[in-house]
């Protein structure tokens, strides 16, 4: 399906566009203030995947807890032989890996939802690539020995509050469940470091869960307990929030939980309403990735998705982004460049939003303009 002009002027309002792509000096913007309190701030476009640790976007849902890394322990609990009490000192002598992993909000891109959606107005900065460092959250089930029966495990923050709407139940942490199969994948860590120095407050320290592959919500910062239920976990957040409609056969709808990441490419060069004169050759760069997948080919259109030019990719491994670059003469006017990326199973991002998604999982095509006279 190609896009109408129409199409394209309703899936991303160019106000917002422009004021999401103009870069000025780039490589030294300050992160981008999405809310004060709880701290939501958002990496630069011209800083995305190259800014480090101080340009990693940072998602909060409620104050950064105050926790004493000396005292702390971790406590595993529930559906489990031996319940256990752990400080970082016991889970560093577990040994240690490190993987470098994207991480991406569930709702990055949010701003591009045509009417306004509730939640925080990410543009596309709400993602980043870290190498993070400790110990796979199997090799601490192990050590619980899990039960037989098993079935989501349950991350616990230390960090709690109350949300108004939808309403929570009074003051309670923020939590994820995640199927004891992906509890054990080698991509799901305990982690004390991020990229190579120990973690911030603002991004989890003393110690956090990345679950590689999934939307950040199931990475759970200043994790604090780790509950083993013999269920499906049906807390405020994968219930009523961080959830999406599934249409099964023969069945009504039914709201499931969001787990791994969409396919995703974004143009970080040049910038949205750019001036180039006419014939110049354009160098078209940015960066895409899709979760638990490798990125197989990026594409790159011109005329609203009639043909696509085939960028060039850096490598593409699972978990990881990967570079991508065009260089192509743009024809003359106001061109509404379209970027899509294409996952190693065959999943495409989509032309149009799929509104089953509510506010979250946005990959849906997005133009940027630029002008050439």
């Amino acid at each position: 399906m190609n896009l109408s002009r129409r199409d394209l002027i309703r899936s991303a309002p160019l106000a917002a566009l422009a004021g999401l792509s103009a870069t000025g000096a780039r490589g030294d913007e300050p992160l981008i203030v999405r809310m004060q309190e709880p701290r939501n701030l958002e990496t630069p476009l011209s800083e995305l995947f190259t800014g480090g640790t101080e340009k990693f976007f940072v998602r909060s849902h409620f104050a950064v807890p105050e926790i004493d890394a000396k005292a702390f322990k971790l406590t595993v609990s529930g559906h489990v032989e031996k319940p256990l009490e752990l400080s970082l000192a016991d889970l560093k002598k577990m040994g240690e890996v490190s993987r470098e992993m994207v991480l991406e909000c569930a709702g990055n891109g949010r701003v591009f939802l045509v009417p306004q959606a509730r939640g925080l107005q990410w543009g596309h900065g709400g993602v980043g690539s870290a190498k993070w460092t400790g110990v796979p959250l199997g090799a601490v089930l192990e050590r619980a020995g899990v039960k037989r029966g098993a079935g989501d495990v349950v991350l616990v923050g230390a960090d709690k509050g109350t949300i108004a709407d939808p309403a929570t139940p009074g003051a309670i942490h923020f939590d994820r469940g995640i199927p004891l199969a992906k509890a054990k994948a080698d991509e799901t860590l305990l982690v004390w470091e991020m990229n190579g120095a120990a973690l911030t407050p603002a991004h989890g320290a003393p110690l956090r869960a990345i679950v590689g592959g999934w939307y950040g919500m199931a990475s759970v910062k200043w994790l604090s307990q780790i509950v083993v239920l013999d269920r499906e976990h049906a807390g405020f957040w994968q219930t009523f929030d961080y959830s999406r409609w599934e249409r099964p056969k023969g069945a009504p709808p039914r709201l499931v939980p969001l787990t791994a990441i969409e396919p995703k490419a974004v143009m970080t060069s040049p910038a949205g309403g750019d001036v180039h004169k006419l014939k110049e050759i354009v160098d078209l760069a940015g960066y895409a990735w899709a979760g638990e997948r490798a990125v197989s080919k990026v594409e790159v259109s011109l005329d609203g998705g009639k043909v696509w030019h085939a960028a060039k990719l850096g490598t593409s491994e699972s978990h990881k982004a990967t570079a991508w670059r065009l260089a192509i003469n743009l024809p003359v006017g106001r061109q509404k460049v379209l970027v899509r990326a294409t996952d190693d199973a065959g999943r495409t991002q989509p032309d149009a939003r799929d509104a089953d998604r509510r506010t979250y999982m946005i990959n849906h095509l997005v133009p940027v303009e630029l002008n050439v006279k």
